[in-house]
């Protein structure tokens, strides 16, 4: 069966063990491979899965942050914004750490497909001068990710003001608990309805 979120059979994972000297091992290529081929991979679309080759744990988060770390590092590589660093930092605990992973994924989802939708119409453009037509949306999309990245900042408020970091939040009552529960619901389809109006635009 396949992976509802990857696409992937199990079968069509690529199996990589990492033991204890740090070195990877491809056993579909017997070869050991670095975090660059693995980093590789992932940019075609290549479905692996690490474990660590003396406890069989599977480590792929680990392994591919820091394949992130890694491209982090290197000049002119940065994609994550320091203030999106540290809102991210300030999830770790919070109340709605929960909500977080499946709400990035789907903006990260959705600015991929338009970004595809773009690439194809901006190649049939580049050879009739017109680019220019579709700055204001490249922009307009720019803008929409950032307000998705940042959606959640209401939460924290004074966390990154420079001041001392804010003590852990008492357990919300279950009322105030369903009204937060209802406003980020209602968030996230204004977001989806602007993103799918927005990528509608001929």
């Amino acid at each position: 069966m396949a992976d509802a979120k990857t696409g992937k059979s199990p079968d069509d994972r690529v199996v990589i063990k990492k033991y204890a000297n740090r070195r990877l091992y491809n056993t579909a290529s017997s070869s050991y491979v670095t975090l660059d081929h693995l980093a590789d991979m992932v940019k075609k679309d290549v479905h692996f899965v690490v474990y660590d080759a003396k406890t069989n744990e599977d480590i792929t988060r680990s392994v591919l942050t820091q394949i992130i770390v890694e491209e982090e590092g290197r000049d002119g590589q940065n994609l994550l914004p320091i203030q999106f660093l540290r809102q991210l930092i300030g999830f770790y605990g919070n109340s709605m750490q929960a909500f977080l992973p499946s709400y990035l994924e789907l903006s990260l989802s959705t600015f991929a497909d338009q970004h595809e939708r773009m690439r194809s119409q901006l190649s049939g453009l580049s050879q009739t001068g017109g680019l220019g037509l579709y700055e204001d949306q490249i922009r307009q999309n720019m803008a929409m990710f950032d307000r998705a990245m940042k959606m959640f900042s209401p939460f924290t408020p004074g966390r990154f003001d420079g001041a001392a970091p804010p003590k852990a939040p008492e357990p919300a009552p279950a009322a105030q608990s369903d009204e937060t529960l209802a406003d980020l619901k209602r968030r996230m389809e204004e977001m989806s309805a602007q993103i799918e109006k927005l990528a509608s635009k001929p």
